[in-house]
């Protein structure tokens, strides 16, 4: 018996989201590019369920490229409308269409200027006709054996806003870089599918000595980019090799003072490199493959383009991205 309810239930809302495809049509394609067209935030607002649905459909749109927030109706009447401007639009959801609280706020909404969009299962209801665009939800049946829980209704409101965030993306042209940046903290497995070139080190940031060089020059320079190696260039900027703590460590050992040597003298000849157009998942299989923390990316050419470390890809919280990341105090490498 329960078992067979709950697939009844999943059926009707099923069957709810299922029929508004027949119902997406020029007011949808109105209310997406009013939405691209203004130069506000998308505010939210509806009360109880709707009101939940709300703020689910603010944060995906926030998610993905569209500025939005939620506001509760109740709590506009007593000063929060103050957070409206004439450039926002405003998206008011409620399935009758005669909810209060949202009808008495509309028309002051609209004298400050914002344009209305309306979710509602009642488009001849007295909120669709104060709103610019009334976009049809409603569903044949609620999924509640009473017929009175917001079931099937709420679930079709939530399923319209997430194609109106899909359409925003694909129109905004909002991608796997841009969604990144939104979510810093996202899990490490979706951080690591970025490419090599967002997250390496460029630039000054690279630690570099020419060939030739004295090892005392490429101890300062270890010293000052503090990534615990530094590589060594050749002409337009070919990689000739690379020396780490270890390749000083070891030079030591044959001699007391290695200042005055040549760098090529010390160095390791074979340094592992990678493209700047693989994936920094890789970059971490490479290092972990051959026990190494730097790895040098280079062009076809084999010249230098960067260097990423292993720390910055898996031991903090955040990458660090083309140099720009500012550790918090006491970090160390």
């Amino acid at each position: 018996m329960v078992i067979e309810q709950a697939r009844e239930v999943l059926k009707i809302e099923a069957q709810g989201i299922l029929s508004l495809m027949e119902r997406i049509g020029p007011e949808f394609e109105k209310a997406v590019n009013m939405i691209l067209e203004a130069k506000g935030r998308v505010i939210l607002t509806g009360m109880g369920k709707s009101g939940l649905i709300g703020r689910k459909i603010a944060a995906t749109l926030n998610s993905t490229g569209t500025p939005s927030l939620f506001l509760h109706p109740a709590e506009a009447i007593h000063g929060d409308l103050g957070m409206v401007t004439g450039d926002d639009i405003v998206l008011a959801i409620s399935n009758s269409g005669h909810t209060s609280e949202i009808n008495t706020i509309l028309p002051a909404l609209k004298q400050i200027g914002a344009k209305l969009i309306a979710f509602t299962g009642s488009p001849e209801s007295p909120m669709a006709s104060l709103c610019d665009l009334a976009i049809d939800v409603g569903v044949e049946r609620e999924a509640c054996p009473l017929g009175l829980a917001p079931t099937a209704s709420t679930t079709a409101v939530l399923a319209m806003g997430d194609a109106l965030a899909v359409a925003l993306i694909s129109r905004r042209r909002f991608g796997r870089e841009d969604f990144r940046k939104v979510h810093p903290g996202g899990s490490l497995g979706e951080r690591l599918a970025v490419k090599v070139r967002e997250v390496m080190l460029t630039d000054d940031h690279i630690p570099i000595v020419p060939a030739g060089s004295k090892v005392q020059r490429a101890i300062e320079e270890i010293n000052a980019k503090n990534i615990g190696a530094t590589l060594v260039v050749g002409e337009e900027g070919r990689l000739a090799g690379i020396i780490c703590d270890g390749d000083l460590r070891r030079a030591l050992l044959k001699k007391k003072d290695i200042r005055e040597m040549k760098v090529e003298e010390v160095m390791s000849t074979s340094p592992k490199t990678i493209g700047e157009n693989q994936t920094a998942a890789e970059a971490v299989g490479v290092m972990e493959f051959n026990a190494i923390t730097v790895l040098v990316v280079t062009d076809k050419r084999n010249r230098v383009k960067g260097v990423v470390h292993l720390h910055d890809l898996l031991g903090r919280e955040e990458f660090r991205l083309n140099g720009n990341y500012n550790p918090p105090e006491g970090a160390h490498r």
